[in-house]
Parts: structure tokens; sequence; C-alpha cells
């Protein structure tokens, strides 16, 4: 007959799949299935038509890829930029168009020229009024809009979500050593109380979206679980760990509110991360041929993982370059020193994920095939000097799809996480069960086997859904969102995440080669979990629905500047 403890470890183990499935299938539902309508900001009138006016970066021209499609002779396919800026002041920009943009018969000059409501705007031949909504108008329209979580409530989720972690923490408690009990335990309820605190927050500010941060808080209740089961000595470290996470992400997210201060700062920042690759690049030490980490006072951090975020922020803070300067030689080069220091401190795998991310920026900022196809060919270039030029990295794409042929040496850390995944099966063995997890580099580089092994396929699964969900997310968000610098933001974020996600997972299993990149959220690692909860600051700035975002003003920021009266616009 089973004792109490069995039966609590088996309800339990279903309970956390069912958990699982329910948040995911809830978060998804919510995320991808609720109505996304458009912000209008203004309109413009086009003979008989009215065509609104969405973003506050707008493409006019004939192409069907522009926001606002004007037809019209002498119109080009890209020919015409309207921004708006955080004070609602309008400028239009001429991108090099052969008819030429005027204002109210002045042509406008490579600097641009203001636009206010009623001017008359004409592209080439054809004469279009821009017609500004008030916010009155916009108010309105605005109450029509769709609210965040109104199809699936977000407070309910939440609550599956605090169960989940409870389960959790009755695994842990079930195997766990009583001396470590206590910390687990203040572990996940503290985990508790934040998301709790961090959810009334947003109600405060009356946001009612909170799905992206309840799928990072499932992410990183799976990271406190794996820091439970390996190293339960540290938990209040990682309980401040995530503390601070979460409060960085509620400060990049205010940050964002301005787009002109953001912008403003992309060089400081930038010149920022820099110079913190160059003293990990002079002072580091090498581990296991690698040089990513750096020492002080007693702790140690990976610098790579807070240029992520930083990386990030600078290909997507070009407002004043975008569309009407093509040139991307200051990110090209940006990119490629940030690209060298990873190689000359042998962090080849993070180095991967800045050029999967650069190539997404650079399509995005630059809409061409020929940038992408000479960086990749570039970049296969540099792959070729690296393997020739470091030993340790042609061995590891020789072991890649033989490591069961020298399980002993080079293929040591991949098969015993085969072995553990396989041996976790369908619903794991119970947190802190495993024996994974006193092989090397277990719950940073191989954390996705661990995980199968103590929680079962189907939540680890689970995980890497949990991921695909916001990308897909981040993709739906950029077509309607606010500014280009949060739709570049979100996809390059999510660009980067996956392709993390994919290098640990398929590196572990031998699937691809093994590169030591960790999982997003879950690997144990300070920097790299405040590099993920900074990064979803961007994800929140993409989201266009009705009171779903913290991290974009909600209202209107107009500063009234005298307009010129407009003139009659003959028909």
């Amino acid at each position: 007959m089973a004792s109490f403890s069995d039966m609590m470890n088996i309800t339990s183990k279903f309970g956390l799949i069912v958990l699982s499935l329910l948040i995911l299938l809830r978060c998804l539902r919510s995320m991808l299935r609720e109505r996304y309508e458009p912000e209008i900001w203004a309109y413009i009138r086009a003979g008989k038509e009215r065509l609104p006016v969405s973003h506050w970066e707008n493409i006019l021209g004939r192409g069907r890829g522009a926001d606002v499609r004007v037809l019209g002779p002498r119109v080009g396919r890209v020919h015409a930029v309207l921004t708006r800026n955080d004070h609602g002041q309008w400028t239009i920009y001429d991108v090099f168009s052969r008819g030429g943009v005027w204002v109210d018969d002045d042509r406008v000059p490579p600097s641009g020229l203001p636009v206010y409501d009623g001017a008359r705007i004409i592209l080439g031949e054809t004469l279009i009024r821009f017609q500004e909504l008030g916010p009155e108008k916009r108010e309105k329209l605005e109450k029509k809009r769709t609210s965040a979580g109104r199809r699936v409530s977000p407070a309910l989720t939440l609550l599956d979500l605090t169960a989940f972690q409870l389960f959790l923490l009755l695994q842990h408690a079930l195997s766990a050593a009583p001396e470590h009990l206590p910390r687990i335990a203040l572990g996940f309820l503290s985990l508790v109380v934040l998301e709790w605190t961090c959810f009334n927050l947003m109600r405060v500010i009356g946001r009612s979206g909170f799905e992206v941060e309840t799928l990072a808080f499932y992410l990183s209740s799976l990271g406190m679980s794996v820091a439970a089961s390996s190293t339960p000595e540290d938990m209040l470290k990682q309980v401040l760990l995530t503390v601070a996470a979460v409060l960085l992400f509620l400060l990049t997210g205010w940050w964002l509110r301005s787009l002109k201060r953001s912008a403003g700062m992309r060089i400081p920042i930038g010149v920022a991360a820099l110079g913190l690759l160059a003293v990990n690049v002079a002072f580091s030490d090498a581990v296991l041929g690698a040089r990513n980490w750096l020492s002080f006072g007693g702790y140690s951090f990976q610098p790579s993982e807070l240029v992520k975020a930083a990386y990030v922020y600078v290909g997507a803070a070009t407002l004043d370059h975008l569309y009407r300067k093509r040139n991307l030689f200051g990110f090209i080069v940006f990119s490629a020193v940030c690209v060298i220091a990873l190689a000359l401190i042998g962090d080849f795998g993070t180095a991967l994920i800045f050029f999967v991310t650069f190539l997404v920026i650079s399509f995005l900022r630059s809409g061409s095939i020929a940038t992408v196809f000479l960086a990749v060919t570039g970049a296969g270039l540099a792959g070729f000097l690296a393997v020739s030029a470091r030993p340790y990295i042609a061995q590891r794409f020789a072991t890649w799809g033989h490591a069961w042929e020298d399980i002993y040496d080079a293929g040591y850390q991949q098969t015993r996480a085969m072995s553990a995944a396989a041996a976790g099966g369908l619903v794991g063995k119970g947190a802190g069960a495993g024996w994974l997890k006193e092989v090397f580099a277990a719950n940073t580089d191989m954390v996705f086997a661990m995980v199968c092994e103590e929680q079962g396929l189907i939540v680890g699964l689970c995980m890497v859904g949990a991921l695909l969900v916001l990308a897909f997310f981040a993709v739906r968000s950029a077509r309607n969102s606010r500014s280009a610098f949060h739709a570049i933001a979100a996809c390059a974020t999510m660009s980067m995440l996956l392709t993390q996600l994919a290098l640990n997972v398929f590196g572990s299993l031998d699937l691809l080669p093994f590169t030591g990149v960790t999982f997003p959220f879950v690997s144990r690692g300070g920097s790299s979990l405040l590099a993920c909860w900074s990064m979803m600051a961007y994800l929140k700035g993409a989201d266009n629905r009705r009171d779903a975002s913290f991290a974009v003003q909600p209202g209107e920021r107009v500063k009234d500047a005298p307009a010129p009266e407009p003139e009659e616009v003959e028909e």
C-alpha cells in the first residue's frame, strides 16, 4: 500500500502537469485570441478616402507595405515618413522620393517639416490632407477598443501559477534535507508574494494585461526549483536576484515610456556595453576555455548576459535614422565589436546569439535582404576562422552527433543529459529526486534535461512552449505597436531568447553542437535572470492592447503649439 508521501508525490506530479498546460493555454488564448484593434492618432484624407494613421512612424507611399497607402501620379513605393513625438508633434520626411514632398507649398528638406491639423501635403502630384485627432476624439476611439484580459481573467491564471509553485514546494519538501527546507520554502513563498505584489501594482495604475509577467514568473518558478535541487544553500541569493530582476523589469518599462529619452540614450548605453565587454576581455579568468566571468567582491557575474539587453536597446533606438537613412554602418560596427569581444573571451555561443539578433534588427531597420546576405557570408568566414583558431570549438563540432562514441570524455555531459531526460519519462522523478544535478553545469547548460528528469517531458515541453507563446505574441504585437522602436525591440528580444533556447535544448540533446548557453529564466545564474527580465519590458512596450502595457504612456501628452490656419483644399 502506498504511503502518504508517495500519494502526495504522485498528486503533485500530475498537478504540475495539469497546471502547466492550463497556464500555457490560458495565456495563449488571452494573448493570441483577443482582438487587436490599432490605435488611431490621425487620418489622411486622399480624395474621398479617409486613411487611418495608427503608428508614430508611418510610411506613406503606394507600396503594399506602406502604413498609409496613397495611390496617385508620381507617388513612390516608399515616398515619405510621417512621425509623431512624445509631445504630440508631427513631422514629415522625404525618403529620397523622385516626386518630392510639400507641406503647405513648402518643400520638405532633409531635416523634415512640422505637420499640423489641416495641413496640405503633396506627394509627387497627389494632394492629401492631414487630420489630427484631438484628445476627446482619441478618448472616444480608445473606449471602443477591447481591454487586455477581457477574455481570460489574469487573476485566475495567476492563481493557477500560485498552485503550481506550491506543488513544486511540496515536492521539494518530500525530497530535501531538513536543514535546507526553510530556505527552499522562503524561495517559493517569496516568489508568490513578489508576483502578487507586481499584479496588484499593475491594477493600481490601471493595467489589466499580465500574461507576459505570468509566463516569466512560470519560467522563474522552474528556475527556482532548479536552484533548490542543485544549490539549496544559496536560495536566499536566488530570492534576492529574482527580486532585483523584477525591479529591473519595472524600471526598464518606466524608462521606455518616453521614446525621446529612449532614443537619446542609445549612445551612452552602447558605450557602457562596450566598456563592460572590454573589462571582461582584460580581466576575466579562463574556465574550460572561455573567459566570460568576472569576479568582484566575492561575487561573479557574466557581462555578456547584461550586454544582451543593451544590444537590443541600441539596435532598436534608431528613430532618427529609421527609414530616412538606410545606412546601418554605425550599428554594424557596434555589432562587430561586440562579437569580436565575445570571440576573444571564447564565448562563441553568445556570439552566435548576437549575430542572429543582428540579422533580425538589420532586416527590420532596412528591409534589405542584401544586407542580411552579406552578414551571413561574413559570419560564415568568421566561424571558419574561429573553429580553426580555437581547438576546443573544433572538438565540440567533432563531437556533434557522436556523443555516445566517447561517453567518458567529449560526450560526457551530453550522454548524461540524454540519459537523465529519458529516465524522467512523461511525469518525472520529482523535484530534487534526480541525479543529473550532480553533473557539472547541469543547472545551467543542461537545465532542460534536468527539468525533464525531475518534472517530466510534458513540463519540459511546456517550458519551451512558454517562450514560443511569447515569440508569437511579440510578432503579433509588432504589427500594431505604437512605435517602430517597440516593434524592433520586441522581435529582437524574442529572436535572442529563441536562439538561446534552441542552442541550450538541442545542444544538451546532441542535436546541435554543445555551446554552453543558458536557458532563459530557468538556468541558474543571476546575470542571465536580470537580462531576461529586463528584456520582458520590450515585449510590454510592443503590447498595443487597451490598458495592457505600463511601458507606454496611457494618455495624451500634447503640448499645444501654434499652428497655421488650415487652408481650404480643393477636392
